[in-house]
């Protein structure tokens, strides 16, 4: 199935976990790909993967918290491809911690990545949605956002807010022909989340508190995600807009 053929699709945070495997998905679905990360070498080896699987992906660095970066990284699509019709913001961090224990620059790092990086790239890249004809913006936020989570402070606040400015540019922009929505993630193996539990202080108690969180009673995949994203990111959810859709194992329910 190739419900994306012709579109292009801009993924930050793509040179590993969720946004690879987002990628992946859409070059699958006929999407030329654009992956922006810090890790130019990640997101590059990603860009191969798509191309050796008979995909088309570019590979472009830079840092979502940077408007610069995202300035550039705008203008080489511009350049080079025209048009967008499907934003992806993956990039992300977690910090852990109370907000009492979180550092003042704890915080101002993780709005900056977390919620300044969409900032600026949707700031830049409705536009363009919009001179397409429309399309999906797929932000990535978490059930930390709606929900919260015990002893993520600054990253659940962080979470809720692309939750707001997902929905503020759903009714914004709704009359452009523009769709966004929030996928909210439960506990996902990736490799930040594995490097999280090898730096607890007990990693085997630590992996199990993460498995116990989801009744089903296992960790969300990438490839999971991935799908999610893929559906909003089709014209399949064409009706659907402003939305941040948990998929977390019932850890909400």
């Amino acid at each position: 199935m190739e419900r994306l053929k012709g579109k292009v699709a801009v993924v930050t945070g793509a040179a590993a976990g969720i946004g690879r495997e987002i990628c992946l998905r859409l070059a699958r679905e006929g999407a030329t790909v654009v992956g922006m990360d810090r890790e130019w070498a990640g997101v590059e080896s990603v860009a191969e993967e798509v191309r050796a699987q008979g995909g088309v992906a570019h590979a472009l660095a830079g840092d979502v918290s940077i408007g610069a970066d995202c300035a550039q990284v705008h203008a080489w699509v511009d350049e080079q491809l025209g048009a967008v019709q499907v934003l992806c913001n993956v990039a992300g961090i977690v910090d852990t911690g109370t907000l009492v224990e979180a550092s003042e620059e704890s915080w101002q790092r993780t709005m900056d990545i977390n919620l300044k990086g969409i900032y600026h790239m949707c700031r830049l890249f409705v536009p363009f949605l919009t001179a397409s004809g429309g399309g999906s913006i797929v932000n990535i936020a978490s059930v930390a956002g709606p929900f919260a989570v015990k002893e993520r402070g600054v990253y659940s606040v962080s979470k809720a807010g692309v939750i707001g400015l997902t929905k503020s540019l759903a009714i914004d922009f709704i009359g452009e022909g523009i769709r966004a929505n929030a996928i909210c993630p439960g506990t996902v193996e990736t490799p930040s989340w594995r490097e999280r539990v090898n730096q607890a202080p007990d990693p085997e108690r630590a992996l199990r508190d993460f498995i116990a969180r989801q009744p089903m009673g296992r960790l969300g995949q990438p490839e999971e995600i991935a799908a999610l994203a893929a559906y909003l990111a089709s014209d399949e959810a064409a009706y659907m807009t402003g939305q941040a859709i948990a998929i977390d194992g019932g850890m909400t329910m």
